[in-house]
């Protein structure tokens, strides 16, 4: 038995116990999403750091961090 072999009897197999549950991350990563942008409302992850909140509020608003983010740290 080749490995051509094997591969589709494991896609029989799987086939054959149904559709299995989705692993996505989307409603993980949107519940995350809490940093907010007072002037725009454009959401960010928990996990972005200040540099990157500056950055958004110099380019897009031409404002500080803490006029767009006035809770981030």
């Amino acid at each position: 038995m080749g490995n051509g072999a094997k591969a589709q009897q494991k896609r029989e197999r799987n086939a054959a116990k149904g559709p299995s549950a989705a692993k996505s991350q989307n409603k993980v990563n949107e519940a995350a999403k809490n940093i907010i942008c007072m002037t725009c409302r454009q959401t960010f992850l928990l996990t972005t750091r200040l540099p990157a909140l500056e950055e958004h509020a110099q380019n897009k608003h031409s404002k500080t961090a803490a006029e767009c983010f006035p809770g981030a740290k």
